[in-house]
Parts: C-alpha cells; sequence; structure tokens
C-alpha cells in the first residue's frame, strides 16, 4: 500500500550508512586543517568538507556541485543553515584530490573551527519587492573582503555576520556577531489612485504594526501618520500604491555582539553601532570598510576564545567605540523600556 499524507520520510533513513552505525555513539571530533572536521565512532571516521558556496546557485552549479559528491563520497552531501556544503566523506584519501578540485571548481573550502563561515543573508533586489539594499551584492562584498578569515581559523573564535535587506529581518540579524541591515527612512509615497483600483483598504490599515496607516474617505484611500511610521515596508506587500524604496535615503546600519549560543553565557541581542550607511554599489565600500574596521579590532584585541560581543562585554561600550573610531551618537542608545536584564534568553531552567 502507497503511503500517501503521512509526513516527512523518517530522517535516519536518509542517514549516510556512517552516521546511522554511529549514531550516538560518537568519540571525539577533530579539526585537520581549516574547512575539514574529522568525527570519530566505533564504525570509523567521517570527515566533513566545508566548502563555501552563494545562497543562490544556478541548476549548472548544483549539477556540478552533486557531481563531486558523486566523484569522491557516494553521492553523500548536505546543505547547512549558512549556505555552505559538507561533503560527507568516508576515505582519508578522497579528502585533498576533493579539496583541490573543488578549488579548481572556484569554491572555497574553510569555514570552519575559529573561521568565518559564510553569511546568511535575505532575498535583496534580486526577488524581494521591499529591500532597502540589495543582499547578494553586499554579501559578495564582505565575503571577497574578508576571504582570508574564511579559508584559515586564525580568528579569535568562529564568527557570524548575517545580513537583512529590511526591518521585516528575513535573516538572522537580531543574534550575530555581525549584522547588516538594510533600513528605509521615509514613509511610503502614496499612489491613490493605484490603492483606489488595487487595493483591499481594511486590509492595508491592518497590516501596520504601529497604527500608521488610517483610513481616508475622502479620497477613498489612505493616508500616513507620519510620526508613527517605522519604514518597514509591511504595507507594499499589501498594496503596490505604497511606495517604500527611495534610492537617496535608502541605505544600511550595522549592528554587532549577538549569538545564539549558551557556551559560557547566555544567548545575546545585536546592538547597532552604525545607525546608516549609504547603498553604494556594486561593491558598497563604506559599508565593506566599517566591517573589516570592527573585525580587525576584535582580532587585535579579543582574549582567545572569546566572541565579538563577549569581548566587547569584557572592555566596555565605551572602549569598544574608542578602540574602532566608531562616533557615537543617541541613536545607539538602547531606550526600549521593556525589556530586562532578567528577561529568560538560556536554554537553562531556573526560576
Amino acid at each position: 500500500m502507497a503511503v500517501t499524507d503521512q509526513g516527512p520520510i523518517p530522517y535516519k533513513e536518509q542517514l549516510p550508512p556512517i552516521v546511522r552505525e554511529n549514531y550516538g555513539k560518537w568519540e571525539y571530533h577533530e579539526f585537520p586543517r581549516p574547512g575539514v572536521l574529522k568525527h570519530v565512532g566505533p564504525a570509523g571516521a567521517l570527515y566533513s568538507v566545508r566548502v563555501g558556496t552563494p545562497r543562490l546557485l544556478a541548476v549548472d552549479s548544483i549539477r556540478e556541485l552533486c557531481a563531486l559528491a558523486d566523484k569522491y563520497c557516494d553521492g553523500y552531501l548536505r546543505f547547512t543553515t549558512r549556505s555552505n556544503i559538507e561533503y560527507l566523506v568516508t576515505d582519508e584519501a578522497n579528502v585533498e584530490p576533493l579539496i583541490a578540485e573543488c578549488h579548481e571548481l572556484g569554491y572555497p573550502v574553510g569555514g570552519t573551527h575559529h573561521a568565518l563561515t559564510n553569511i546568511v543573508h535575505t532575498q535583496g533586489w534580486v526577488h524581494c519587492h521591499t529591500p532597502a539594499t540589495d543582499a547578494s551584492g553586499v554579501v559578495k562584498a564582505i565575503m571577497d573582503d574578508l576571504y582570508e578569515y574564511f579559508v584559515t581559523d586564525a580568528l579569535p573564535h568562529k564568527l557570524h555576520i548575517s545580513m537583512a535587506c529590511c526591518l521585516n529581518m528575513c535573516g538572522a540579524a537580531h543574534c550575530s556577531d555581525i549584522a547588516v541591515v538594510g533600513i528605509h527612512r521615509t514613509v511610503p509615497r502614496i499612489d491613490h489612485d493605484m490603492v483606489r483600483k488595487s487595493t483591499e483598504i481594511p486590509s492595508l490599515v491592518a497590516c501596520c504594526p504601529t497604527g500608521a496607516i488610517r483610513p481616508d474617505p475622502k479620497n477613498k484611500s489612505v493616508k500616513v501618520v507620519d510620526e508613527r511610521c517605522m519604514y518597514c515596508g509591511n504595507c507594499y506587500t499589501m498594496s503596490p500604491g505604497m511606495h517604500i524604496m527611495d534610492g537617496q535615503n535608502d541605505g544600511l546600519a550595522i549592528m554587532i555582539g549577538g549569538k545564539v549560543a549558551n557556551a559560557r553565557t547566555n544567548p545575546e541581542f545585536s546592538r547597532m553601532v552604525i545607525p546608516f550607511l549609504p547603498n553604494n554599489p556594486p561593491r558598497w565600500p563604506e559599508m565593506t570598510e566599517a566591517v573589516h574596521g570592527i573585525v580587525d579590532a576584535w582580532v587585535q584585541n579579543a582574549h582567545k576564545g572569546e566572541r565579538l560581543g563577549e569581548w566587547i562585554e569584557r572592555i566596555g561600550w565605551e572602549r569598544f567605540f574608542s578602540i574602532t573610531g566608531i562616533p557615537f551618537s543617541d541613536k545607539l542608545i538602547d531606550d526600549y523600556i521593556f525589556s530586562r536584564e532578567s528577561f529568560r534568553t538560556s536554554a537553562a531552567f531556573k526560576y
């Protein structure tokens, strides 16, 4: 009898044989070289070769990458949550030839241990309809500039960088070591004729998270209370007559110091350090210079094993701004009154 509508296949059936045999029995792991993880268990050793790839891949590229898996590791590979590919190799003799062929095809190997791993990012100008900046282009500029930190493990600790192209935050920018966020700075420009023709007014009013959009019965349209608008662009999702994109005023902000891990300290949210940088495609020089400066300051001053946010907490934010030369402004003061130090963010259970 055919299985229909019974949910996903049990994940253990999809694991490589060596992973199934070692499941729950792993003994230890090592870092033989940047980009390679060695996991050892009773059934033998498994080598994970981490390869950096773009988030948006052509079909030809996917076939090219899968052909390497067929050639060197019986077709077993996995995509990580940060858009890396990990080839799961059981024969140590295949590790170096696989790495060499990846390099020939233009795919870097790295991102393990104390290194910069691939950047999580959103759609940007490629696909999204509300971005304040691009995502793929910004990430390409950052990774080109910080490439040395991907292929080595010379950082004080691992470095997670994320990119969200607008405040709707489809990326993990709220909890990354460094986050780049696209920001709109002007209220939507209303095309009343388009709103009248193509929009369900109650849905448009209800979609605004701050109540900035109000009905305008006189014009059979809507109006915006400027001081309540937070420039999220959610209204454009409901109506193409609410134009939020602004080539002159849209740009980027940089937030730092977040993390998800419970290791040593509780998880932390990222905090803003640069409120605005201009959009200057295709290389975004102001943004890449700012990110590189923050990373260099961390590398030169942090203790070994210290995440970016942990280093800042140790030296204090005043000292951080002094070391990096980033100007401080009132826009950087956290005045969110509903947060508190006792806010439960740790996985540890306690009253």
